[in-house]
């Protein structure tokens, strides 16, 4: 398995955007310190969707950072992504794994203890626990207490970031858990300063994982 860095993961939203100003902002991110990046396109064809994966791929590999394909396996393995990221009703981890080999990386989107503890023993690098506050992303979301996420980290070996509606001004509910880090998408993706927002969040998500 490839090495990787979740402390501040990044996770994109194109969704009003220019193909140009999606990826202006993509690239300020990645300056500004995102340590892994996963493209979610939720409503491209599988060509648009492997046109704009190879362009953000040139971005993350400019600064060494792992790209990760949301929901599709297919994708992932056509354009050459370090990672793929499964949700409850995407491809069985097991099934991805023999389909993409040891050396890409699979996350799992988990809920429950339950779900974590299948999803590590089937195969998962690391688990995206969540939502832990209402999101503006047009992805449904089922809250997860911080007390669920505490006892998700306590159950499995591998990295558990949080994710959903996080930003700058409440990453603290999460201190006192031992997350690996945490995912944003708004709080990057609509900033004014993208770079800026993306080091003061990464500066955050050290202080919470040290």
């Amino acid at each position: 398995m490839r090495n990787f860095d979740t402390t501040l993961y990044f996770i994109t939203d194109s969704t009003g955007f220019s193909e140009e100003e999606f990826l202006r902002r993509t690239e300020e991110a990645l300056k500004g310190g995102a340590t892994i990046l996963q493209l979610r396109e939720k409503n491209k064809t599988t060509r648009e969707y492997i046109a704009l994966a190879q362009k953000v791929h040139t971005l993350t590999k400019k600064y060494n950072v792992p790209l990760i394909i949301d929901d599709r396996v297919d994708v992932a393995l056509a354009m050459g992504a370090e990672g793929v990221h499964l949700g409850q009703r995407d491809m069985p981890i097991s099934t991805a794994r023999k389909i993409l080999g040891n050396d890409f990386i699979i996350g799992a989107t988990t809920k429950t203890v339950s779900q974590a503890l299948e999803a590590y023993e089937l195969g998962a690098d690391y688990l995206g626990v969540g939502a832990i506050y209402p999101t503006t992303t047009k992805v449904k979301t089922v809250l997860t207490s911080t007390e669920t996420l505490d006892a998700i980290c306590k159950a499995v070996p591998i990295p558990v970031n949080a994710i959903g509606g996080l930003n700058k001004d409440n990453v603290q509910i999460l201190e006192g858990i031992d997350i690996a880090g945490f995912c944003v998408v708004s709080a990057i993706m609509k900033a004014h300063d993208p770079k800026g927002e993306a080091e003061i969040l990464l500066k955050l998500a050290k202080e919470l994982t040290n």
